[in-house]
């Protein structure tokens, strides 16, 4: 029996990633799931419970999840790196530099030693999808999150570079940038669930709702997919029409 398509999820507790590995999983790949949550058993137990083909990994490096599933599979077919840290509101006079390096550490450093690590194996095999879950932030600018716009803004960048450089292996590049989706760490239940703060996001957005996470899975599952195949360099906003 053929091994299925083998897919790492960042920061899977995180942002969108519960949907996109039940997606992924769904649709046939072998997910394996990486978050410092991980080294919690009980949490590891019920993230795996989403879906048949989910596997929590502790927490690990970029390098040592990358062998680890190569040495299963053989292969890296996928890379959703699903990255989330706050988005810390403070003019650009305020910002502190401890919190302009952890924002970035974990918004670009992290991201690109995840797509350093399975881009040398994709080269070799002439396959392989990479897509990051960024934000729609810094497509339109927000006041007074300017860090956090500028770490997004990177990887929507990168993302572009590193599709045209990644083309020639067979390697598509994508990012999906979300905002106005309902999701743990930015629009949490509890933010929504008051009704004059709902009011004041939800005038901001066109299609005047909240993105649902399974939306934004749906299209990393488009852009994972063979259909996917001539589909790169692309930065797609679902944000309901804000960007």
């Amino acid at each position: 029996m053929t091994n299925p398509k083998a897919a790492i999820l960042t920061d899977a507790t995180h942002f969108v990633g519960d949907a996109i590995a039940t997606r992924l999983a769904t649709d046939g790949y072998a997910v394996y799931a990486v978050d410092p949550a991980f080294d919690d058993a009980e949490k590891r137990v019920a993230f795996e419970a989403l879906a048949p083909g989910i596997t929590a990994l502790e927490h690990q490096g970029a390098e040592d999840v990358a062998m680890h599933v190569e040495s299963l599979h053989g292969k890296i077919d996928l890379l959703a790196s699903n990255d989330a840290w706050p988005a810390i509101r403070a003019t650009v006079d305020e910002i502190e530099s401890v919190a302009l390096h952890e924002t970035f550490e974990a918004l670009v450093f992290k991201p690109f030693a995840f797509a350093r690590a399975v881009a040398k194996r994709m080269k070799p095999r002439g396959e392989g999808k990479i897509i990051f879950l960024t934000s729609a932030a810094p497509l339109n600018g927000l006041p007074n999150y300017a860090m956090y716009c500028a770490a997004r803004g990177a990887m929507n960048a990168a993302t572009k570079a590193m599709a045209k450089e990644l083309a020639a292996f067979n390697i598509q590049v994508n990012a999906i940038a979300p905002n106005f989706v309902a999701n743990p760490d930015y629009f949490p239940p509890e933010l929504m669930a008051d009704p004059d703060r709902a009011a004041k996001i939800l005038k901001n957005v066109p299609l005047g709702r909240l993105g649902r996470p399974e939306e934004v899975a749906g299209m990393v599952a488009q852009l994972a997919s063979d259909d996917g195949g001539f589909f790169t360099g692309q930065v797609i906003a679902a944000s309901g029409g804000w960007a």
